[in-house]
């Protein structure tokens, strides 16, 4: 099984970045995550990592700078940078570091899912070839490749995946955009036959469905995680989704 680590200081980057791909159909049976570089530092000499993903900029620090200090000590990582910078001068300094590739975000799935493959086949020594690709290219929610989206459409989507845990809203997306709300709602609805807040409330129920049999949190913390301020209102919007409270769901109701 391999080991991952991915490394920036925004814990919905963080979070958004563990759910871009189903890792452990990749063989992935341990993830880990920082928020600085201290703690990257520490966490990799342990953990020894088969790939670190890290943020160009974490807080005041450099992520190639910590990468350099890392190949002192010929750790095995093969290194992935993202940067929200195209600069040229961060993308040099990556490449003189040894880094596999760099990505600016918003990461965009495919793209991440190539570096990836070709780091297992020609450094891990592993093989794709079982990995049902397929699934791994499909919308949870929409039942649909990935492919078969406009390109627009899939960043709406690689946004609510990022930050669905914010309060993120057509309206805000549309800003960043620079687009109508109205318009993109309307081609939102026309590609996916949702409307944007349905899929947002459905990929949540999603998760939330993951975290209650997955695991023992307490429900209160697990609609918070996903967006949920309101408990009240959590209870309403899962019963109406699923047909059952979380705890029926957790098989304790």
């Amino acid at each position: 099984m391999y080991k991952l680590m991915i490394v920036d200081d925004e814990p919905q980057i963080l979070e958004g970045m563990k759910r871009i791909l189903d890792w452990k159909q990749y063989g992935f049976g341990r993830i880990e995550t920082c928020e600085s570089i201290n703690e990257a530092m520490s966490k990799a000499v342990d953990l020894m990592p088969d790939i670190a993903i890290f943020d160009v900029c974490i807080g005041k620090e450099l992520g190639y700078e910590a990468i350099r200090r890392l190949n002192e000590f010929q750790l095995p990582t093969k290194f992935i940078i993202m940067s929200g910078y195209s600069e040229f001068k961060y993308a040099l300094e990556a490449i003189r570091c040894g880094v596999k590739d760099y990505l600016l975000k918003p990461v965009e799935r495919t793209k991440l899912q190539q570096v990836i493959e070709k780091i297992i086949v020609e450094d891990l020594n592993g093989s794709i070839g079982d990995i049902n690709s397929e699934s791994l290219n499909r919308d949870p929610v929409l039942g649909v490749s990935y492919d078969s989206l406009s390109k627009l459409v899939n960043r709406i989507l690689l946004m609510i995946k990022t930050e669905y845990a914010q309060n993120i809203t057509l309206k805000s997306v549309a800003e960043r955009f620079q687009m109508n709300s109205t318009y993109l709602g309307q081609l939102f609805l026309k590609e996916t036959a949702m409307k944007f807040s349905e899929y947002l409330m459905a990929y949540r129920m999603i998760l939330a469905q993951e975290r209650i049999q997955g695991t023992d949190e307490k429900i209160s913390c697990i609609a918070l995680s996903v967006g949920y301020n309101n408990l009240n209102y959590f209870y309403t919007q899962f019963h109406n989704f699923f047909g059952k409270s979380p705890s029926e769901l957790r098989g304790k109701g």
